[in-house]
This record gives structure tokens, C-alpha cells and sequence, in this order.
């Protein structure tokens, strides 16, 4: 009896070891299948060559990286420096400030702007967005734009990622216990100060993973940003100008003219370096956890 529980344990213990590395295995064979196809170009040109080019001409065999990359970076840290702020501020006001009732009302409020459509987003940007910027912002700047540019996407990226981080926000604060509030309060501390000295540094950790799933969405969003950037294959020059990302010149091209030679390989390379930015950015987000903890300890 004994040695079949002892085979029992050690068959469950391994099966879950299994299924726990089928996460890792399919992230291994989505890199594996695109450097497949990615292989064709790479023969031909070098990748550092395609990466920091900003000649884009399939039909001419140009097929440089290098606007596309840096509209995705553009766009999402723009996206991040508009939604970080007012994501955290919100979390901040609803975990510690707010009646009741209000945070009652706003928790279904975020949830269901969380489960909302990208496409609804995309709708949305172009309706009131894009009109936005053509004729408020950017005149307010001097500047003239169609509407359909980076800081329409950006907008409308922040917008779409205010949920993700207020929702991991505020369940990191309601997991802080109380008591460190009711000590840092009964020293002479006021509210804010408690917030910040207290709440903030003991859930710094959750805030930088709320942060971190926030960038990891906005880095592969397609369909919003598709309907509001512009699409074109250009290093944007500021915040007005049209642009295009890698998800987007996926979006828009993959299915189509691929009887031009390496089309299909240069897409799959743009695929593989999307994968590549999304994957450097979440070693360095685990650094940076890191060292918070080792600071923290």
C-alpha cells in the first residue's frame, strides 16, 4: 500500500512537471518556427542589416525593419508615460480614498473595460481620437495632421491598458495589511505620507508586474492601433506623424502579395522580432523585481 502512494506522488509530481513545462516548450517552438521562416531572408541580407534600415519596398527587395521597430517603441512608451501616471493615481484614490460606494461602482467599471473589444477601441479612436488631435492638438503645437498619427494610438493604447494595471494595482494595495497603515498613521504620519512611504514601497513590487502586463499588451496590440496610426512605413519625426508598428504590418500584409520573393520571410521576421522586444523586456522587468526585493529585504 505505501509503494503505490510513494508511485502515486512521484506520477503526479512528475506529471505536473510536464504540464508546467508546456508553457516554456511552446514559446521554444513558436522561436524555432519563425526563424524557420524567417531563414529565407536571413540567407540573403544580415539581420542587424534589416533591423536598422528604414528602407521598406517589397517590391523593390527593400525590406528594412527599422520604422516599424521604431514606431512599436514609440508608440507603447508613449502609451505607458500617458497610462502609468493616471493608472496609478486611480488605484491610489480607490484602494485608500474612496467611499464605498464608488469603489463598488468603479471595480465592474475597469473589469468591463478590460473585456472590451480591441476593435471597440479602434472605433472609438477614429469617432473622437483622431478628430481630437487633428483639431485640438495639433494645432495647439503648430502642428498639421490628418489625425491618424502616434499620439492618436498612443492615446487610444493608454486608454486600452488603464484596466490592466488598475486592476493588478488595486488587488497588490488590498493585500498590504492594514496594520502597516494603522502604525505608520498612529507615528504622526498623514494619509499621503502613509500612501506613499508605505503602501506604494511595500507593493512596489506588484505596481513594476501591473506595469509589466500593461507593456506586454500594448506591445502586441494590432487591430486598435491598426485603425488609428496611419500605416505608413516611415520613421515617425514627432508625435503627429503617421507611423506603423509590427503588429500592424503583420495585420495588414500577411495574406497579400506574397508572390513577391521573401515577402512572406520578412514578415515572419518581423514576427520574430516582435517576440525577441517582448522577451527582452520582460528579463529586464525581472531584474528590475529583483532588485527591488534585494532592496526591500
Amino acid at each position: 500500500m505505501r509503494m503505490r502512494r510513494l508511485f502515486k506522488d512521484r506520477l503526479a509530481g512528475r506529471t505536473m512537471l510536464v504540464l508546467a513545462g508546456v508553457p516554456a516548450l511552446l514559446v521554444l517552438l513558436m522561436l524555432a518556427g519563425l526563424i524557420a521562416k524567417a531563414r529565407p531572408i536571413l540567407s540573403q541580407k544580415p539581420f542587424f542589416s534589416l533591423l536598422f534600415s528604414a528602407d521598406w519596398g517589397p517590391s523593390r527587395g527593400a525590406f528594412g525593419l527599422l520604422p516599424f521597430v521604431a514606431g512599436t517603441l514609440y508608440v507603447t512608451a508613449v502609451a505607458l508615460v500617458l497610462a502609468v501616471p493616471i493608472s496609478l493615481l486611480s488605484a491610489v484614490f480607490l484602494s485608500e480614498y474612496a467611499p464605498r460606494r464608488v469603489r463598488e461602482f468603479a471595480r465592474p467599471a475597469v473589469d468591463l473595460l478590460a473585456g472590451l473589444p480591441s476593435v471597440i477601441y479602434g472605433v472609438w479612436g477614429v469617432l473622437l481620437v483622431v478628430p481630437f488631435v487633428s483639431r485640438i492638438a495639433a494645432p495647439a503645437f503648430g502642428a498639421h495632421t490628418t489625425g491618424f498619427s502616434v499620439l492618436a494610438a498612443s492615446i487610444v493604447l493608454a486608454i486600452m491598458i488603464f484596466p490592466t494595471i488598475i486592476s493588478v494595482s488595486l488587488e497588490v494595495f488590498s493585500s498590504i495589511p492594514y496594520e502597516l497603515r494603522e502604525a505608520s498613521l498612529s507615528l504622526g504620519a498623514t494619509k499621503w505620507e502613509t500612501v506613499r512611504y508605505v503602501v506604494m514601497k511595500k507593493g512596489a513590487q506588484g505596481i513594476v508586474a501591473a506595469v509589466v502586463l500593461g507593456l506586454s499588451r500594448a506591445f502586441g496590440e494590432t487591430m486598435a492601433v491598426l485603425m488609428v496610426v496611419g500605416n505608413i512605413p516611415r520613421l515617425p519625426g514627432s508625435l503627429f506623424d503617421g507611423g506603423s508598428t509590427l503588429p500592424t504590418l503583420i495585420a495588414n500584409n500577411y495574406g497579400e502579395m506574397m508572390s513577391i520573393p521573401l515577402y512572406d520571410s520578412a514578415l515572419m521576421l518581423a514576427a520574430l522580432v516582435l517576440l525577441l522586444v517582448v522577451f527582452i523586456f520582460n528579463i529586464l522587468a525581472r531584474l528590475i523585481l529583483v532588485r527591488i526585493r534585494r532592496m526591500s529585504a
